[in-house]
């Protein structure tokens, strides 16, 4: 574990976006509020790729108040159907879980489902109480873009 301090007017402290292809703009319908790892279908080709959304909401298990966050999935393996992810992504509307245990489950539903050979994701909440939530999970050799903030953190 390592830690690194950043002078208040850095650069890196500023904000920023996300890299890879955006889904939010995708044109779907969606009836399912819950995470089903049905929606996550991948085809014949081997890509690597990232792919993020600003739509993931989940909800606090303590409070039960909407935790709003940005998801990023990078990956490298069989080419996973974008409306199908975003669909999965928007199912967590109604789903009661910390923002790790999230991430965990997002994480161990692409592995099973997608079998990637590489994988991490990463979730970027808005900060509640002044924190900084930012969980992510990767297979060996993957880290995040860091330091990463984006606007509306």
């Amino acid at each position: 574990m390592s830690v690194e301090l950043f002078d208040v007017d850095a650069s890196e402290l500023s904000a920023q976006q996300l890299p890879g292809e955006c889904l939010d703009d995708l044109d779907i319908a969606v009836s399912d509020y819950t995470p089903s790892s049905d929606h996550l279908m991948v085809g014949n080709e081997i890509v690597e790729e990232t792919l993020y959304s600003h739509l993931l909401k989940s909800n606090c298990p303590v409070t039960g108040q909407p935790d709003w966050g940005s998801v990023l999935i990078r990956y490298k393996g069989p080419k996973l159907d974008r409306e199908g992810l975003l669909r999965y992504l928007i199912g967590f509307r109604q789903h009661q879980d910390f923002h790790e245990h999230c991430v965990e489950h997002i994480f161990t539903d692409l592995m099973t489902q997608a079998k990637p050979t590489q994988l991490l994701v990463l979730a970027r909440y808005v900060r509640r109480g002044g924190l900084d939530i930012s969980p992510w999970r990767a297979t060996p050799g993957l880290t995040p873009p860091t330091p990463l903030r984006l606007a509306r953190q």
